[in-house]
């Protein structure tokens, strides 16, 4: 009898807590996002990609932790699991993790799969190292790290993969991690700590989110003049994050979160640094538009430190009314990889999916495909 597939997993309860409501971050803001109204979604999404394996139960077994750090969900979803390791009390701290990691390694997994964010591979990657095999689900505020897939059903079918037996190549990735205290003051510090080794299937995994601050400073001069000279009255525009649409505040002369989410109407700087039900608040049954830009290197336009643009921000305010704002360099730092989308909606991904006009200087657009993980 074939050994069967041994699958690590842990799951970070409190990852990406502080996403919605505009925390920036959860490393010691869980009980601030809580009493906030943030919901845990760290969960549902290891659900998400485990739910890819289901008609390979036979095939592996879950090695995990107790509780919402593992059990609950492959209870839930009738996976075969042992527990390895059970926390001392709840809500659980990095030592868990930290502690859940190495009894799993101890196993012998053949995989270890974790949903959270840069803080959760930190701690991993402080214990094991690239002794064992990892993979992340996203579920975090912030995604610098290699270590993980572009989003939970990328995870499940790269997990399919392994199980099947399919030929994966192994590769050491990046663990990176910044100063939360100064990215809630508009100040990206990344810094790597280290590197794990992962599965490197470049359809399934991100890439390093490209540091920095965009250079092309005449392109965004004249993109921004272009974008602030297509702004109608009466229209709610939804400001996202990043350098690019900063431009464009600039250019209007308000001020601007950064990273973080604000709303400009008729010129006027209405809401600032919103969370994603004050946001929800201010577009529904409003005539709205969403300015945003993706993330340099990755490619990501939802689901990376825009966590605010919550599914229903978004289908409140309608695909055709995104305006995507890229530079050509930002766009060929992709090689072709497409757009993603990662909003925690399925079926909104999908809807979001194919070609999108790219505003990428004065008056000047590409076509670009914001791609969908189910299509082959």
């Amino acid at each position: 009898m074939i050994n069967p597939f041994r699958l690590g997993l842990i799951i970070n309860p409190l990852a990406g807590l502080g996403g919605s409501v505009a925390l920036k971050g959860s490393d010691g803001m869980a009980e601030q996002a809580l009493a906030l109204g943030a919901v845990p979604l760290a969960g549902n999404r290891a659900a998400i990609a485990l739910s890819q394996l289901l008609d390979l139960k036979q095939q592996f077994q879950v090695i995990t932790v107790a509780g919402p750090m593992g059990a609950e969900v492959c209870q839930q979803l009738g996976l075969d699991y042992q527990i390895s390791f059970s926390p001392s009390a709840w809500p659980t701290v990095a030592d868990d993790t930290e502690q859940a990691a190495l009894a799993i390694a101890e196993q012998g997994v053949d995989l270890l799969l974790f949903a959270g964010g840069d803080g959760t591979a930190r701690n991993l990657c402080s214990v094991i190292g690239n002794s064992t095999t990892v993979l992340g689900i996203p579920a975090g505020c912030k995604i610098h790290s290699g270590v993980y897939a572009i989003s939970p059903q990328a995870a499940g079918k790269l997990v399919q993969r392994l199980i099947r037996g399919e030929l994966v190549t192994l590769a050491d990735a990046p663990v990176m991690d910044i100063d939360e205290a100064a990215f809630r003051d508009g100040v990206v510090k990344a810094r790597r700590y280290g590197e794990m080794r992962i599965p490197a299937e470049l359809r399934y995994v991100q890439s390093v989110k490209a540091a920095g601050k965009e250079s092309e400073e005449l392109v965004l001069d004249d993109l921004a003049a272009y974008v602030a000279g297509l702004m109608e009255e009466n229209v709610r525009y939804v400001m996202g994050s990043g350098s690019t649409v900063a431009a464009v505040m600039a250019e209007l002369g308000l001020a601007n979160t950064l990273l973080g989410v604000d709303v400009v109407e008729n010129g006027e700087l209405i809401a600032s640094d919103v969370t994603a039900a004050q946001l929800l608040e201010l577009v529904t049954d409003y005539p709205s538009k969403l300015v945003i830009t993706l993330i340099g290197g990755q490619g990501h336009v939802f689901g990376r430190g825009n966590q605010q643009l919550s599914p229903a921000v978004i289908k409140a305010i309608g695909r055709d009314n995104i305006i995507l704002l890229a530079t050509k360099t930002k766009l060929q730092q992709l090689n072709g990889r497409p757009l993603l989308a990662d909003t925690g909606d399925l079926a909104l991904d999908k809807a979001l999916h194919g070609l999108l006009h790219v505003l990428t200087g004065y008056n000047d657009y590409v076509i670009y495909r914001l791609g969908y993980q189910d299509e082959e």
